[in-house]
Formats: structure tokens, C-alpha cells, sequence
């Protein structure tokens, strides 16, 4: 068996073994907060990961596809009277049309496309926000009035499985290499005959309708939506340092981030509540300090032969 297929099949026996285990967690009467927002965070970790991994392009707007597709979630059920399931439709068109709507921005480089992308969620919060209550819901937000948290979750844990398989789908395919050459060096990619902009593209689209699906579900979960949760930069902070964390770039990287950065923080929130920020604060930097390819990118580095098994 080849070194690929034996990483890939262990993967993917580790993601099946893992959504049983996860699929469980409702009859067995576990806290199902924690976990639906455990599986929330991979995905949307992971999502972050095929722009600011693959690609290089880091964006610190991420939460503006995920907070239109929680404000599509919550108009097309409660304004429009959709089923939740064209309620999810409605979120992945609406994000695949905002970044169609912001794919003048990947034209931009480094900072500079991370600090447009910023800015452009901010301005898609005031848009929200200005719109008339009667669509919006304006202040006070919009109720679902759906429910079933239990169905919510296992709709995370679909999509959750559907990112990683994806991205473990991409990370060996002709766009993922094409992605890695764009990241490396966009010019010389450009003289190898990459098609920059449409790679580029492909991947923006992908990683903004995951966001936007993770907003919907996490709004049918909650049951309510506003300006201030659902736009909230926290979102992009919290997927960027996972998957940072975990090692942007591996397919492996942003689900080993998440599980370790939530056991950090439950542990010092356990243990130390009034230290909590700056607890978390300088575990953060000692990671970024240490361990600066993340926690599988250093291992990989440092221990090539874990290629065999990680990716």
C-alpha cells in the first residue's frame, strides 16, 4: 500500500471511528452545548483552512459568510416560511453569492487582503443591522421558533464530516497542488501554467459556503440570530487560532488545534476562572512561540517520517 493511501485511509477510519463516537453523544445524555460546539469549531476551522492553509490567503472577515448564512437561516424560516432544509439552501447560495460579491478582493496580497476582508464583514454587520426590522429583525434579532436542537446538532456532525472529507479530497487532488503552488510563490506559479484566478476562486467558494452553513445551523441551534453574535469577530479570531494551533496547511492540523485549545481553555476555566484571558492569552503565545508550524506541522517537521500517517 502507498505512503498516500495508508495516511488517507487512517484518516478517514479515525473520521468514521470519530462520528460514532460523536453520533452518540445525544442518547447517552451528554452535555450537547459542548460537543455541537466542539464539531462547530472543526468545521469551521477547516473551512478557514483551505484559504489560509492551502491558499496563504488569511482572512480575518471569515465571519461575514458566517453570519449571512445565519441571518439566510433565520429570513428564509421565520420571514419567508421555508423548511430548515431550504433554509440551509438559501445560506449556501447566499454565501457562494457574497464571495462571488468580494472575489475582487483576492486580488489583493497578504495583510492587505486580510484587512479588506475585515472590513468588508464590518460593513456587511452595519448592512444587517440598517435593514428594516420587518426583514432583519433589527435590534432585537430574529426567533426561529425550529427547535430540535438534537437534529441541529447531527446536521453540524454532517457537515462536519462533508469539510473533512472535502479538504482531505482537495489536499491530494490537482486543485489542492495548484493551491500549495499559489501559496509558495504565486508568480512562478503563474509561469508554470496555474490559472491563478480561477484556483484562487474555486477555493474562496468552498471555504465561504462551509462558513455559511456553519452560521445557518448554529442559528437553528441556538434559535435566535442578532447583528452582535452573528457577526461577531470573535468567530474569526477563535477559527484562525485553531487552526493555526493545530497547523494551517494539514488536513489533520485544524482538528487537532480545536481539541487542544478547548481542553486548554476548559481546563484553566476549571481551575483558574479569574485568570481565564490571560491564562489562555500566554498558552497562545507559548504555542506560537514553540510550536510555530502548529502542533502537526512541528511534528511533521520535526519527525518526517509522520507523513506515513499525517497530512
Amino acid at each position: 500500500m502507498s505512503t498516500l493511501s495508508t495516511r488517507t485511509t487512517v484518516w478517514l477510519a479515525f473520521v468514521a471511528l470519530a462520528t460514532i463516537g460523536l453520533a452518540l453523544v445525544p442518547p447517552l445524555g451528554m452535555s450537547l452545548a459542548f460537543w455541537f460546539y466542539l464539531v462547530l469549531w472543526i468545521t469551521l476551522a477547516s473551512g478557514l483552512n483551505i484559504m489560509g492553509g492551502f491558499t496563504g490567503y488569511l482572512p480575518f472577515g471569515y465571519v461575514a459568510f458566517y453570519g449571512i448564512g445565519a441571518y439566510a437561516m433565520a429570513i428564509g424560516v421565520r420571514k419567508l416560511g421555508l423548511p430548515w432544509e431550504l433554509g440551509l439552501a438559501l445560506a449556501a447560495v447566499v454565501g457562494l453569492a457574497l464571495s462571488l460579491a468580494f472575489a475582487r478582493t483576492l486580488l489583493l496580497r497578504g495583510i492587505y487582503f486580510s484587512i479588506v476582508s475585515l472590513a468588508l464583514a464590518v460593513i456587511c454587520r452595519l448592512l444587517i443591522a440598517n435593514m428594516p426590522s420587518e426583514y432583519a429583525g433589527g435590534s432585537f434579532g430574529i426567533t426561529l421558533g425550529l427547535g430540535k436542537p438534537q437534529v441541529a446538532y447531527y446536521v453540524m456532525l454532517t457537515l462536519m464530516v462533508a469539510t473533512l472529507v472535502a479538504v482531505t479530497w482537495l489536499s491530494q487532488s490537482r486543485l489542492g497542488m495548484a493551491l500549495r503552488a499559489i501559496r509558495d510563490d504565486a508568480d512562478t506559479a503563474e509561469t508554470m501554467g496555474i490559472d491563478i484566478a480561477r484556483a484562487r476562486l474555486k477555493a474562496w467558494m468552498l471555504s465561504a459556503v462551509i462558513a455559511a452553513l456553519t452560521g445557518a445551523i448554529e442559528a437553528w441551534y441556538t434559535n435566535i440570530v442578532d447583528t452582535e453574535t452573528a457577526f461577531n469577530l470573535l468567530v474569526s479570531t477563535k477559527a484562525i487560532i485553531y487552526a493555526v494551533a493545530g497547523g494551517l496547511g494539514t488536513v489533520i492540523g485544524p482538528v487537532v488545534g480545536v481539541i487542544s485549545m478547548l481542553a486548554v481553555d476548559n481546563l484553566i476555566w476549571e481551575n483558574f476562572p479569574v485568570l481565564n484571558v490571560f491564562l489562555l492569552g500566554l498558552a497562545i503565545v507559548l504555542l506560537m512561540l514553540f510550536l510555530p508550524r502548529g502542533i502537526v506541522g512541528t511534528l511533521i517537521w520535526r519527525m518526517p517520517r509522520l507523513r506515513r500517517y499525517l497530512f
